[in-house]
């Protein structure tokens, strides 16, 4: 276990390591100048103003000497100045990131509760409960997230006006949590779909494995057995394609919240994008490919915890 816990590490050292170099070197894979993309906008800058961009960004300075200076700052809140916001980096990301943590609370929650429940019971009624909820599941897999978000925001905020279609609703946290269950069930629900077909194979196996049809023909209980027996042994996946599923929500949330206007920081890298406001697009990039490395290496090893297995090599 402490060498698959050190193998983990290392990993995730190496692989933030290689992000952060991507991340950066990004801007320098382009035609021109770095200096234009970050004045942004469509017409070429000044020689002067270019003088001072190249001053102000060390852009004449060796590349991984530039990259270094970029990183530690990043690591101590500084991510540069946003020339297309005229405002810090980190302010931004700040002022933003709080709707972008509740959206994807709130996705996981009802990935988490709504996902292991439905291939729970999928999975213990069989028959006519079993089909459905595949079909249902098969379906949330199928359909776009953003497909999903404009249909929500269409019928039931807008036709029927049973939420807010706008995704801010102001007035506190009691107010937000309405406001934000059209965009919270856009992003889950393709992960829904996931979390319950894979709950249903594990409690499917368990169910017909050796030591529980014994059990279950020696008379034991079937809640307790279900309890202590079925749903422990498959935690272990369970918890696995759970994780993935949260993981994977960094990856969706601006979708949903340009769909919803959101100002999170998914909307704030896409409208940073389109302005060519680069060192915003670099910190938010690394913010967000940094948060997935860490919840993924997170997975494996409390995957790892629930089945020492898996540290050990000797199963998957």
């Amino acid at each position: 276990m402490t060498r698959f816990l050190l193998g983990r590490l290392a990993m995730l050292v190496t692989t933030l390591a290689v992000a952060s170099v991507t991340i950066y070197g990004a801007m320098f894979l382009t035609s021109g100048d770095p200096a234009t993309l970050l004045v942004g906008g469509g017409k070429p800058p000044a020689p002067a103003v270019v003088a001072a961009i190249h001053k102000q960004y060390h852009l004449d300075d060796p590349f991984f000497s530039r990259y270094w200076r970029w990183l530690t700052g990043a690591l101590h809140g500084d991510f540069g100045m946003s020339l297309a916001y005229r405002a810090d980096v980190s302010t931004l990301i700040s002022t933003r990131i709080g709707d972008t943590l509740l959206l994807v609370g709130y996705s996981a929650v009802l990935i988490i509760v709504i996902g292991i429940v439905v291939g729970t019971v999928s999975a213990l009624r069989g028959g006519l409960v079993d089909a459905v909820a595949t079909g249902v599941s098969a379906a949330a897999m199928a359909v776009p997230t953003f497909v999903v978000g404009a249909v929500l925001a269409f019928v039931f905020g807008v036709k029927l006006g049973w939420f807010d279609a706008s995704g801010d609703g102001g007035g506190g946290f009691g107010a937000l949590i309405p406001s934000f269950t059209l965009p919270a069930i856009a992003l889950a629900l393709s992960w829904v779909g996931y979390v319950a077909q894979v709950t249903r194979a594990a409690v499917g196996a368990e169910l017909r494995s050796e030591h529980v049809v014994t059990a279950e023909a020696r008379g034991l209980p079937r809640p307790g057995l279900i309890r202590r027996h079925v749903m422990r042994n498959a935690a272990g996946p369970i918890f696995a394609i759970s994780g993935v599923a949260v993981a994977g929500l960094i990856a969706t949330t601006s979708v949903v919240e340009q769909t919803f206007g959101i100002s999170g920081i998914g909307s704030l890298l896409i409208e940073a994008s389109a302005k060519q406001d680069l060192a915003t697009v670099q910190a938010v990039s690394l913010l967000m490919v940094a948060a997935f490395i860490v919840l993924n290496t997170v997975i494996d090893l409390v995957t790892a915890m629930l089945d020492p297995r898996i540290a050990t090599g000797r199963t998957l």
